[in-house]
């Protein structure tokens, strides 16, 4: 069944997550339930709350939402945040929300541009 509103939050609001969070906040069909950056004055959040989004220093609040988030995606580029979400998903018993990889979103926002977009990241650790 096609999806009218898609339910998202984001995990890191920086140089690679703002200008997604940019094109979600633009888009009708997307509901922003919520971003989380260890930085709280990161841009992408300062954003987020410009807007009306909750923001919070802790991406696991977000993996918590449950059945209400229908896609959470991650872009930190951080192997043990992806391993956090993963644990939490299957401890939690939550089939419906799916972690979204920045490999995706880079293809995504590759194909959106028709270039190959790099994403960038700085050595943050979670």
């Amino acid at each position: 069944m096609p999806n009218d509103l898609f339910r998202v939050a984001v995990i890191g609001a920086g140089e690679t997550g703002t200008p997604l969070l940019r094109t979600l906040l633009d888009a009708p069909f997307v509901e922003l339930l919520g971003v989380a950056d260890l930085d709280a004055e990161a841009p992408g959040a300062r954003l987020a709350r410009e807007r009306g989004v909750a923001t919070t220093t802790d991406f696991m609040e977000l993996a918590r939402l449950g059945d209400r988030l229908d896609i959470l995606i991650d872009v930190t580029g951080v192997p043990a945040v992806r391993e956090a979400l993963r644990r939490e998903m299957l401890e939690s018993g939550n089939h419906h929300t799916l972690i979204v990889h920045e490999m995706v979103v880079q293809l995504m926002l590759s194909l959106l541009s028709g270039k190959l977009v790099r994403l960038k990241h700085g050595a943050q650790d979670y």
